[in-house]
């Protein structure tokens, strides 16, 4: 039989991690497809973990397409402003085109039915899957046998046997497997997308309201300084020495940078409605 290639979505999680392992163990080729964008950008840990598991591993730069969603989700926002469902449905897309032109049997996630509310319910489940044009190749190994079988299982390419039926938001099974399998090192869960963080879902919203047209680089600015609005203009302070750098870099053309000369003390960065208009009018 030739060799099983598959595509797992990693975000660097125990989850992710532990499906590689179950695919390595089925003598699987496995890759890993990482997304980043204006809200979540960990590829540097990423490298390190991708490199540890000795897997390949592609990127994938979604930041404009991702804020369209973002600004505007079809499927509504979770406890913040993520859309988790638009999110994945974006996601599964992008990865089935990688899938057909590079030869891949299957796409596989590390989601756990029910461990998020929102986006790993069944009924959610089957949506994103119908939406992005997976269905029956989508594997979830870690709740596999909870699912109904895929091709992929059916057509023996991954032994249904060796696959899993978690549930729930309890991390004990996933923490029990790490220590059989001795996977040491991995982060915690801690919500890598800025956009389930409520003080970042609170700027961004304001940036929405003010901003409706923001850019990517409007964004960049939510995750550093103090915020100040004064009307429709943005004030962005610097809290210390390393804020002042990103704000020095971040300034563009047509914003006010104000620098302490002969004194320490923070850098204001002041951008105007009126840039961001501009900047829209051009990108169309």
């Amino acid at each position: 039989m030739p060799s099983v290639k598959g595509l797992v979505l990693f975000s660097g999680g125990l989850d992710s991690i532990l499906v590689v392992k179950i695919f390595q163990k089925e003598q699987i080729k496995v890759t890993g497809l990482h997304f980043v964008s204006y809200f979540f950008d960990n590829r540097e840990q990423i490298n390190k973990l991708a490199k540890n598991l000795k897997i390949k591993l592609k990127t994938v730069d979604f930041s404009e397409e991702h804020l369209k969603i973002v600004k505007d989700p079809r499927y509504g926002y979770g406890k913040a402003v993520n859309p988790c469902i638009d999110c994945h449905i974006l996601m599964f897309k992008k990865a089935k085109e990688i899938m057909k032109a590079e030869g891949f049997n299957f796409i596989a996630t590390g989601e756990v039915l029910g461990e998020r509310p929102m986006s790993q319910n069944k009924k959610a489940l089957a949506l994103i899957e119908k939406k992005s044009g997976l269905e029956d190749y989508l594997l979830r190994p870690l709740s596999a046998k909870l699912l109904k079988p895929t091709i992929v299982e059916k057509k023996k390419l991954v032994n249904r046997d060796n696959l899993f039926d978690i549930s729930g938001r309890s991390r004990k099974k996933q923490l029990a497997l790490a220590k059989k399998w001795k996977i040491k090192n991995y982060p915690m869960p801690a919500g890598g997308c800025l956009l389930t963080d409520r003080q970042f879902a609170q700027r961004f919203q304001s940036l929405l309201k003010k901003w409706p047209d923001c850019q990517g680089d409007d964004v960049l600015l939510l995750k550093i300084g103090r915020h100040f609005w004064l009307d429709d203009n943005l004030i962005l302070v610097g809290r210390d020495k390393e804020d002042n750098q990103k704000i020095e870099k971040l300034a563009q053309k047509g914003d006010l940078l104000i620098k302490p000369k002969d004194f320490s003390g923070p850098t204001i960065l002041v951008r105007s409605k009126t840039r961001i208009l501009k900047e829209s009018l051009i990108k169309v």
